[in-house]
C-alpha cells in the first residue's frame, strides 16, 4: 500500500509536472505519490520542506500558490491551502513555523506567515524584488534569510519584521573598478554560528559573518564557470556542497575556500540539496563499515601468516 511504500523512501523529489516522487535508496526504487490523471503545469512543485522535526509530513509549494501537505506515514496528501497569488511569481522559499503555521516567500519578495486556518497572512514583509531563495535558520525558526538577482543577502527576524537584522553590502569593485553584480541563488545557516553562506549565479561562494561589523563576505571562493544553483552544508558546517547548471557537484572548505572534492552527475542542480536525519541509515552505514574492517583485518592476517 501507499503507506508502506512511503515509509521506505529516504529521498523526496518534486517535479515540474506536479508529481511527488519518493526514492528508496535501499531498494533502488522510485514511487509516485500523485494522481497522474489530474496533473497540470499549475501544480509544478517549486519548493519542498519538512513540516515537523519528526519528518512525518512534507510541505509542497506549487506554482499556483497552493501549499499541499503530504503525510509520509500515511502516503497520502492530507491538506491543501492557498498561500499566495500566482501573479506574484512562484515560491522561492517555504518553511514551517509554530506547529502548522507556514512561511512563504514569492519571487516578487513578498514574505508572509500564514496561520493554520488559512484565513490570511498574520505577518508580511517586503524582501525586495527577484528573490531566488528564502531559507529558515535550523536553530531559530523565526530567523530567515533572503537573496536574489541584484538583491543581496538579508537576514530577518519575523518577530520584528520592520527592517532586516543584517543587509549585505555591495561587493568590492573588480580590478578594473567595475561593479560586481549580486545574484544569490541559495543560502545556508552555519551550525553553532552566526555565519551564513551563499552561492551565486556567478559561480561564487560567499561566507558572511553578521556578528562582525563587516557586511561584505569574510570569505570569497569560486567554483567552475557556470551558475551555482544549490548548496547544502556538511554535518560539522566546515564545508559546503554546491551544484551548478552543468551537473557539477563540489565540496568547498569554508575555512580556506578550497575545493576538496567534485563529481559529475547527469542533471543540473536546479532545485536544492538537503540531508535527512535518518538514524536507520546511519546505523546501516556503521554496520557496513564494521563488516569491511573485519574483512580487511582477516585478509591481513592471512597474508601475514603466509
Amino acid at each position: 500500500c501507499a503507506c508502506e511504500r512511503s515509509r521506505l523512501c529516504s529521498v523526496w523529489l518534486g517535479s515540474e509536472t506536479g508529481i511527488l516522487k519518493g526514492v528508496s535508496l535501499d531498494r533502488k526504487q522510485a514511487f509516485n505519490f500523485s494522481n497522474t490523471r489530474t496533473l497540470s503545469r499549475d501544480q509544478e512543485v517549486r519548493a519542498l520542506c519538512w513540516a515537523d522535526p519528526a519528518e512525518s509530513e512534507l510541505l509542497l509549494g506549487c506554482a499556483d500558490g497552493t501549499v499541499r501537505t503530504f503525510s509520509t506515514e500515511k502516503g497520502v496528501f492530507t491538506e491543501a491551502r492557498s498561500c499566495g497569488d500566482p501573479q506574484e511569481g512562484c515560491f522561492s522559499g517555504l518553511a514551517s513555523l509554530r506547529g502548522s503555521a507556514v512561511i512563504t516567500c514569492a519571487e516578487c519578495g513578498k514574505l508572509r506567515v500564514w496561520r493554520e486556518d488559512g484565513s490570511g497572512p498574520v505577518a508580511e514583509l517586503d524582501a525586495g524584488g527577484s528573490v531566488c531563495r528564502m531559507r529558515q535558520s535550523p536553530v531559530d525558526p523565526n530567523r530567515v534569510a533572503t537573496g536574489g538577482k541584484e538583491n543581496g543577502l538579508k537576514i530577518w527576524d519575523l518577530e520584528r519584521p520592520e527592517k532586516p537584522l543584517f543587509t549585505a553590502k555591495n561587493l568590492r569593485d573588480d580590478w578594473l573598478d567595475l561593479r560586481r553584480p549580486h545574484w544569490v541563488r541559495d543560502i545556508g545557516f552555519i551550525p553553532d554560528s552566526d555565519k551564513v553562506v551563499t552561492c551565486t549565479g556567478h559561480h561564487q561562494v560567499h561566507l558572511f559573518d553578521p556578528a562582525t561589523p563587516r557586511r561584505r563576505p569574510v570569505l570569497e571562493a569560486e567554483f567552475g564557470e557556470y551558475p551555482l544553483t544549490a548548496l547544502a552544508l556538511t554535518g560539522g558546517g566546515g564545508a559546503v556542497v554546491v551544484g551548478n547548471t552543468q551537473g557539477d557537484v563540489a565540496v568547498l572548505d569554508l575555512r580556506k575556500g578550497l575545493v576538496r572534492g567534485r563529481l559529475k552527475v547527469s542533471i543540473d542542480a536546479r532545485g536544492a540539496f538537503t540531508k535527512r536525519n535518518n538514524k536507520e541509515n546511519l546505523q546501516k552505514k556503521q554496520k557496513k563499515k564494521k563488516k569491511i574492517l573485519k574483512k580487511s583485518t582477516r585478509g591481513q592476517r592471512t597474508r601475514s601468516s603466509e
